[in-house]
C-alpha cells in the first residue's frame, strides 16, 4: 500500500478528474454478479474453513467480509511472498511477491466458498482491474484467490470460467487462482482500518460504498460488525 499521503493524493487527483467511480468494483448495475454453478454445499454441522483472496487494497476487503454472516474472522496481511518480506514498507515496494490479502475464517455451515467468491466478484473488488484497483497500482494490489485445497481452486476456476463465459463484466477477468504459500498478519495499525478510521477520505471514497453495495445487494447476509 503507499503511504497515507500518497493514497490521499492520488484520491484528490481522482475526484478533480471525476473518476472516482474508479474506486468501487466496476461500473457495474447493482445487482449481484449469478451464484457459482459449482459450488461446495453447506455443512451439516459448524465447521471452520479459510480462504484467502487478494482485491486491492486491504482495508476495503476487510471491511466487507467483517460484514457477512457466517464469517468469523477476517484479518489484513500479505501473501504470495517469503515470510521475511511480509511487512508493509517492504511490499509497498511491490517487489516482494506479495499481494495485499485478506484471511476470511469461516463457518462452512453458514455460508459456502462460492459464496464468498460471489461477493469478492460483486461488490469488493473490480476483477477485470491488472495489477491495480482505483488509485492503487502496482502488483501488491493484484486480484488473486489463493487457494488451500483442490476444491477450492476448482470452485475459483469454474466460477471464473463461468462468469466470463456469461460476458458478466465489460472486460476478462484478470484475477490469478494461485496455489497459498503462506498468509502473513498484516501491522496492527491496518486491521480494521475502515472500522477504525470511518472518516478518512480514501475510506468514504472508496471503501464505504463498498460495504453499502453489500447491504444492498445481499441483504441476506449481510451483518453489523461489532468491531475490535
Amino acid at each position: 500500500m503507499s503511504s497515507f499521503s500518497a493514497r490521499c493524493s492520488a484520491l484528490l487527483l481522482m475526484v478533480t478528474l471525476g473518476a472516482v467511480i474508479a474506486c468501487n468494483a466496476g461500473e457495474r448495475a447493482a445487482v449481484p454478479i449469478p451464484p457459482p454453478a459449482v459450488d461446495a454445499a453447506l455443512a451439516s454441522a459448524k465447521s471452520q474453513q479459510t480462504a484467502v483472496i487478494s482485491g486491492g487494497c486491504f482495508w476495503g476487503v476487510q471491511a466487507v467480509f467483517q460484514h457477512v454472516k457466517g464469517v468469523i474472522s477476517a484479518t489484513s496481511g500479505y501473501s504470495g511472498g517469503a515470510a521475511n518480506t511480509a511487512e508493509y514498507e517492504r511490499v509497498s515496494n511491490g517487489d516482494t511477491g506479495h499481494a495485499e490479502s485478506v484471511k476470511i475464517v469461516y463457518d462452512s455451515s453458514r455460508i459456502t466458498y462460492g459464496q464468498l467468491l460471489r461477493i469478492f466478484f460483486s461488490v469488493a473488488h473490480d476483477p477485470t482491474q491488472l495489477n491495480r484497483q482505483g488509485p492503487d497500482v502496482g502488483a501488491s494490489y493484484r486480484s488473486a484467490i489463493f487457494y488451500s485445497s483442490a476444491e477450492q481452486q476448482r470452485i475459483a476456476q469454474a466460477y471464473i470460467a463461468q462468469l466470463d463465459a456469461a460476458h458478466i463484466f465489460p472486460a476478462k477477468i484478470v484475477t490469478e487462482v494461485t496455489p497459498l504459500k503462506g498468509f502473513y498478519d498484516a501491522e496492527d495499525y491496518h486491521q480494521h482500518y475502515a472500522d477504525h478510521n470511518p472518516g478518512n477520505p480514501y475510506i468514504l471514497v472508496c471503501d464505504r460504498p463498498k460495504i453499502e453495495a453489500l447491504k444492498a445487494q445481499f441483504p441476506e447476509l449481510f451483518q453489523d460488525y461489532k468491531g475490535k
